[in-house]
């Protein structure tokens, strides 16, 4: 239990780190706009060129930024009342279909003397119409001892091979999903999308072990996928901690400081003259080629730029602005604006969160009482071929308490 007057002290105690460090994002937040303003001023090609040379330039901005004053494209719409949002959300939404996944996973590692492992898949496939239902199922994989411990090329934790699966099973859902929407435009379809409840961009470095180099080539395979069959991926990311912008203001300005603010703070906290610069339900960002050190298995061989870009939008008037990972094709070809109309849809639908990711994660999600029933047949399962098996008396305890 936590005892609130030594938690009140030791909050005192560090009082002064927290008024330094507060003090420091304050001037770094004034010098990241002032640059800001500067590569908005000077332009995306000219910018690009400064950077060009840069070992970690974070981002090359599109020409999107060219027809703007300040760093944000406005969005234009508002409403009086929630009904009206909901009204242009259905509007944007009718008949286009729109598809999520998400996962959900557990290891016994803790709980039982059997190594064993599930991964649950989720999904939500919406037609938006009234002529055909919508899709909402999971799909369940147990991960025996055998594949947690044995036949791997290099060692790996068992809840890594846990996490593997998992990550492998919503991408596979989403490039059905994909395959399945090729040829929309001849069918004369309204522009499907897809949601990944991830970035498309790995916080990984450039040494990477065989596990990442997969994760990163599932991706990378998705991403191309979406391209050749024409239909958008949105990695939708509501909280996140990346510093593609701040890089690029780093090396736009030659600045070796530490960075103490991350790109939603950026674009999100009240500057001295208190403003934001996305502050408004909508607003987004200019797209911008994400140029991450580390990852140049995200670049295209053939035009040598980046396959993925990211624009930031605000879809709450009290949160950080949420990132949106995108293929850069769908920029390039013009379907930028129609897409980030749809999430922001989805946003109004799921009151500042895309209802379609909201669903899957709802459907996938392994429960208390989930793990509880899981432990159950677990148990009934190894009674009935006479495995050897037992739980922790510690962590059932635990469980009862908390």
């Amino acid at each position: 239990m936590l005892n609130t007057e030594n938690l009140k002290d030791e909050f005192e105690a560090k009082s002064a780190d927290f008024v330094d460090f507060s003090d420091s994002q304050k001037r770094d937040l004034e010098e990241y706009l002032r640059v800001l303003a500067e590569i908005i001023e000077l332009g995306s090609v000219k910018t690009s060129e400064r950077v060009a040379t840069s070992e970690n330039g974070g981002a090359i901005p599109s020409a999107e930024i060219d027809d703007q004053k300040e760093f944000r494209i406005e969005f234009g719409i508002s409403w009086n009342n929630h009904e009206e949002s909901r009204e242009w959300a259905a509007g944007i939404l009718g008949k286009r279909t729109t598809f999520a996944a998400d996962g959900s996973q557990y290891y016994s590692e803790k709980d039982t003397s059997l190594p064993v492992g599930a991964v649950q898949i989720g999904w939500f496939e919406n037609p938006h119409s009234g002529e055909a239902d919508y899709e909402k199922n999971t799909e369940l994989r147990i991960l025996s001892p055998k594949e947690l411990l044995e036949n791997q090329e290099e060692p790996l934790k068992p809840e890594s091979r846990v996490s593997e699966e998992m990550f492998v099973g919503e991408i596979s859902r989403i490039a059905d999903f994909i395959s399945r929407k090729t040829g929309w435009e001849k069918r004369g379809e309204m522009m499907p999308l897809a949601f990944f409840d991830r970035p498309m961009l790995l916080p990984f470095a450039a040494a990477q072990d065989k596990l990442q180099k997969k994760f990163v080539q599932e991706l990378v395979d998705l991403i191309r996928h979406s391209r050749d069959s024409r239909v958008p991926v949105v990695g939708y990311v509501d909280r996140g901690f990346s510093r593609d912008l701040v890089n690029l203001i780093i090396a736009f300005s030659e600045n070796s400081a530490k960075p103490t603010l991350y790109d939603s703070s950026l674009l999100g906290t009240k500057s001295a003259k208190d403003r934001k610069i996305l502050s408004d339900w909508g607003d987004r960002t200019p797209f911008c080629y994400s140029k991450r050190k580390g990852l140049e298995s995200f670049t295209d061989p053939e035009t040598e730029m980046p396959l993925v870009g990211f624009s930031f939008l605000q879809t709450s008037t009290d949160t950080l602005p949420s990132r949106l990972d995108i293929p850069s094709w769908v920029y390039e070809e013009g379907l930028l604006d129609e897409a980030v109309d749809v999430v922001r849809a989805e946003c109004v639908i799921g009151v500042g969160y895309p209802y379609a990711l909201e669903t899957a994660d709802q459907t996938a999600v392994f429960t208390f009482r989930d793990r509880e029933i899981f432990l159950k047949a677990l148990q009934e399962f190894a009674k009935k071929h006479n495995l050897d098996f037992s739980f922790s008396r510690k962590n059932r305890s635990k469980a009862r308490r908390r």
